[in-house]
């Protein structure tokens, strides 16, 4: 596999502060990976302790093996167009890693799952498990309190009742010929973006957060087992139903103590990277500020500690040219300089370069910094960016 090595140094005023912000280094793992790079993720795919990179294109799932970052082409067109979401799991108990995929998201809304044979890096076998028209984003995590992970899906719309089906499926006893056995964990809200879970009590089951139409909501299991919602952010403001809400949502920490904040683009495919911090009265919605309004088409935050001082940076990438004075598309880095929610200075480590659909934050040499992976739509790429430190 061709790797393209570039070097992005992340110019900053000469402060103690600004200083000790890493720099990056931008490996291009895959040139060109297909016509989008609809999702990132991670997994040990061949289980020899170091964490792989895997990527979603519109008829192919590849991984990149840590750490020559070889490619590996494990299903292609084995699926209806177009694949659109993945989460890794051992589904079948067997020790190694399996996968479920969302495809043919817009037209069927296939969901199914796929295992190996003794190799890794042959074409895997395919197992179906439903459909779920207009299905976006999935996860595995124990939202029902059994013990084991379930698998959790939101789809981007609302197909038939009140609002999007956000479900659960639980994994069979032989998941390649039972049923798994759904339950609905909210049906009330439109255009779902996204979902991240996050464990918000300290107590079993998972929570989830999800990021729609209305805003920015908690979904949570009570002890009797019923699922309730609850509204911590406003999300954007707009005459529209594409002008509202909330699209990408992730859980931040803004100190060692566990205090948090939440971080999203807004509204769908949005305009605004922005954050969410408690409020004073324990019931009112999160106070709102704004990052950038300068987005155009973001479509991906993640938070992460990228500079070791104990609180995370905000992650942003956007996957169209945008009005701002860094155009874009392209990767960047919002980080606090100081102890006011508000104030947060950008760094850009991508300006052009990726048109991001997805990105995510991992470790992925050991030496205890993030490093970032994105993967680009328009630009049909996928790249690491190596976190060399300060």
């Amino acid at each position: 596999m061709r790797l393209v090595w570039g070097f992005l140094f992340v110019g900053f005023a000469a402060t103690a502060s600004a200083a000790e912000f890493p720099q990056f280094e931008v490996v291009t793992l895959d040139p060109d990976i297909g016509k989008v790079c609809y999702a990132v993720s991670t997994a040990d795919v061949n289980s020899d302790g170091k964490l792989d990179i895997v990527a979603v294109s519109e008829n192919r799932i590849q991984w990149y093996e840590n750490p020559s970052w070889k490619k590996h082409v494990i299903l292609e067109n084995q699926t209806d167009l177009d694949n659109v979401c993945l989460a890794a799991h051992d589904i079948d108990g067997d020790g190694k890693i399996d996968f479920a995929l969302g495809a043919g998201w817009t037209k069927i809304g296939t969901i199914q799952w796929i295992t190996r044979t003794a190799d890794p890096t042959a074409k895997w076998t395919v197992y179906p498990i439903g459909k779920e028209l207009s299905l976006h984003r999935m996860s595995f995590a124990d939202v029902l309190g059994k013990g084991r992970p379930q698998l959790v899906l939101s789809p981007l719309l609302k197909t038939d009742g009140a609002g999007v089906r956000f479900e659960a499926l639980e994994i069979p006893a032989n998941p390649k010929t039972d049923r798994w056995m759904p339950t609905i964990l909210d049906e009330s809200l439109n255009r779902m973006h996204a979902h991240t879970h996050v464990d918000w009590d300290q107590t079993t089951p998972i929570d989830s957060l999800v990021g729609a139409e209305e805003g920015v909501f908690l979904v949570q299991r009570d002890k009797q087992g019923a699922f309730s919602k609850t509204r911590l952010g406003s999300g954007a403001e707009g005459d529209k139903p594409e002008l509202r809400g909330t699209g990408e949502v992730k859980v931040g920490r803004w100190d060692r103590g566990g205090k948090r904040f939440l971080a999203t683009v807004e509204p769908m495919h949005g305009t605004q990277a922005v954050v969410y911090f408690p409020p004073a009265e324990t019931g009112g919605l999160w106070k709102r500020h704004v990052l950038d309004a300068t987005l155009k088409q973001g479509h991906a935050v993640w938070c992460a500690d990228l500079d070791g001082d104990g609180r995370d940076e905000v992650v942003v990438g956007h996957r169209e040219a945008g009005p701002g004075p860094v155009v874009g598309p392209g990767l960047y880095v919002f980080r606090s300089t100081g102890n006011d929610p508000a104030v947060w200075k950008k760094h850009v480590l991508d300006d052009g370069g990726c048109a991001v659909e997805d990105a995510l934050a991992a470790d992925f040499n050991g030496d205890g910094r993030p490093d970032l992976v994105a993967g680009g739509r328009a630009t049909h790429n996928v790249k690491l960016y190596w976190n060399r430190g300060p």
